[in-house]
C-alpha cells in the first residue's frame, strides 16, 4: 500500500471548515479533467458551497473527510444516484499515487454496509479505476455522458462491489 500504514489515513465527519480545502483541490485543472463529471463551473465558489451545504444537510448522504497525517486531503461520499447506492471520492492532486485514496476507500467501505455498491469513473482515469479495483469493485458496464470537466461527451465505466 505504498508505505502507508492504516493509522496514517483517517476518516471523520465533514466539517463546514473542510469545504475550503475541498474547493481548493477541485480547482486544479488536471484533477477536474480526470474526474470529468464535475460542476459546470469549478471556479464558482458560491455554487460549490451551496452544493456542499445541501450535502451536509442531507442525512441520507454519508460524507467523510479524508485525513492523512492529520491533514485534510479529500473526501468520500455515499449517496443514491439513478436509484443505485454509489460511492465517490476526491483527493488533492498532490496526494495522488500514494495509496491514500485506496486506504481511505477501504475504511469507508467498512462504514458503508450497503451492497451491492456502485462507482463510476471516466474510462481513461486509470488511477481511480485501479483504486476501485483494489477495493474489489468490478467493471460491469460502460456508459457515456457529458463531462463538464472536459466540455465533451466522455465514456465511463460503471463498477460494482458485491
Amino acid at each position: 500500500m505504498d508505505n502507508l500504514t492504516n493509522t496514517n489515513v483517517q476518516l471523520r465527519n465533514v466539517l463546514e471548515s473542510d469545504l475550503s480545502f475541498f474547493f481548493k483541490y477541485q480547482l486544479d485543472t488536471e484533477a477536474n479533467y480526470m474526474a470529468a463529471f464535475t460542476s459546470k463551473d469549478s471556479t464558482d465558489k458560491s455554487a460549490y458551497l451551496r452544493h456542499w451545504n445541501r450535502l451536509l444537510n442531507d442525512e441520507a448522504i454519508i460524507k467523510k473527510t479524508i485525513l492523512f497525517n492529520d491533514s485534510i486531503v479529500g473526501h468520500m461520499i455515499h449517496f443514491v444516484q439513478f436509484g443505485d447506492p454509489e460511492v465517490s471520492y476526491w483527493i488533492g492532486k498532490q496526494y495522488w499515487g500514494k495509496g491514500i485514496d485506496t486506504n481511505a476507500l477501504l475504511k469507508f467501505l467498512n462504514i458503508i454496509e450497503t451492497r451491492p455498491l456502485y462507482a463510476r469513473s471516466a474510462t481513461d482515469n486509470i488511477g481511480s479505476i485501479r483504486v476501485l479495483q483494489k477495493c474489489c469493485f468490478d467493471i460491469i458496464s460502460e456508459g457515456q455522458g457529458f463531462a463538464n470537466g472536459r466540455g465533451m461527451e466522455v465514456e465511463e465505466y460503471i463498477l460494482k462491489l458485491k
